[in-house]
């Protein structure tokens, strides 16, 4: 089969890789920034049997008409992975708690297997790190290698969708963005590929045709977990389960252990993650870590809360803004002030390419996360720090 894989910056030259060793015939074009692959006008020359291209991509790109069949990269990852997946298989998807979803899955499941996610891929039990990538749909086939060579399970944690061929698909949050130049809609295109799985959860109040529900299989109350399916009857508790940011986590984990016919007792110790809720001390300074790919005005109103009920009245700077701008769902200028003005900080540090005009009154900038925390330092002695800055970390 003569394929064209388009956007090689985003996995397109590992999905492009894969099919040619297959037995494909492959092209991959470089739509972006034109540095690696062939030229686009060269492929718009040619006649294919089959595009593969990112949900992301405008859907209007000239290149798309190139063959009489087109595929997502979600999907492309399907077929390779069909023949020779892990034994055992979790996605999961959705615009923020997907780290927390798998990374608490993994920890009921144990080893062997393969944990991938933004904040890197882990084999365990040893919880060894072996790689961190991004997260988008081509990452997951070195993963599933990794897992299928360790004859363990892989929880694969994915951008905008999954490939469905996994046992169990998991959708962490219902919020929504535009995409694809603003032609389509990011949980549109997640629910779409998530028709592909067997079994689809999804958080408690979002509504997925098909999908189990989260409180069809688990309930929380404060910070107790309640779980009743099949064989698996019993609660846990976890202080953890008071923050929004992790209660959502805490309870589609709970459930997906659940389907997966396992106890989710054990969440009963799982710990805050850095970036995500982490308290440290140092110099009689308080700092709550919430700087993270999946920041937004919810998640950093929150960390101020949580930082003023460990910190008491204790002066508050709050950290806030996007460093990294390739991650799809940003943190608008019109979120960042909503959230300032939410929390009220004694001072606020702003990081990102913001228009002076769109920053909150009195705010000091930053050019990354590393200069807002130093900048937050030096004006916090004794106080408290929340970081709330949408990164890759």
């Amino acid at each position: 089969m003569k394929i064209l894989v388009l956007d090689t910056i985003h996995g397109g030259a590992e999905i492009a890789g894969a099919l040619e060793e297959a037995g494909h015939t492959v092209d991959a074009v470089d739509v972006y920034r034109g540095e690696t692959g062939i030229p686009a006008a060269v492929a718009a020359g040619r006649s294919y049997d089959l595009v593969v291209a990112p949900v992301h991509l405008d859907p209007d790109h000239p290149l798309l008409g190139r063959a009489p069949e087109r595929v997502t990269h979600h999907e492309a990852v399907r077929r390779l992975l069909l023949s020779c997946r892990p034994e055992l298989m979790v996605e999961v998807t959705g615009a923020r708690g997907k780290t927390t979803t798998a990374t608490a899955l993994a920890h009921l499941l144990g080893g062997p297997g393969v944990l991938h996610t933004s904040m890197g891929t882990f084999v365990f039990p040893e919880r060894r790190r072996l790689w961190r990538r991004s997260i988008t749909p081509a990452s997951v086939l070195p993963a599933a290698k990794e897992a299928v060579a360790c004859g363990g399970w892989l929880i694969a944690e994915e951008s905008l969708g999954v490939s469905g061929v996994g046992d169990l698909a998991v959708l962490t949050s219902g919020d929504d963005y535009p995409c694809a130049a603003g032609k389509k809609r990011a949980l549109a295109e997640k629910v779409r590929s998530l028709a592909a799985a067997p079994r689809v959860l999804v958080p408690t109040g979002v509504n997925v045709p098909g999908a189990i529900a989260a409180d069809a299989v688990a309930v929380v109350e404060g910070t107790r977990c309640t779980y009743r399916y099949g064989d698996a009857k019993g609660s846990f508790e976890n202080p953890l389960l008071a923050l929004r940011g992790y209660r959502t986590a805490l309870h589609l984990a709970a459930a997906a252990a659940c389907l997966l016919g396992r106890d989710p007792a054990g969440l009963a110790d799982f710990a805050p993650l850095p970036g995500r809720m982490a308290v440290s001390r140092e110099e009689g300074r308080l700092t709550v870590d919430c700087a993270n790919s999946g920041a937004c005005r919810e998640v950093a109103v929150d960390a101020a809360a949580y930082a003023r009920a460990l910190g008491g009245a204790a002066p508050l700077v709050l950290v806030i803004g996007t460093e990294g701008q390739t991650i799809c769902e940003g943190f608008p200028a019109a979120e960042v002030r909503a959230a300032v003005a939410a929390i009220a900080p004694d001072r606020t540090v702003v990081v990102g390419d913001y228009d002076a005009d769109d920053l909150p009154a009195g705010a000091v900038t930053a050019a990354d996360l590393e200069d807002g925390i130093h900048r937050a330092e030096q004006m916090s002695y004794g106080g408290t720090i929340v970081l709330a800055v949408k990164t890759w970390r």
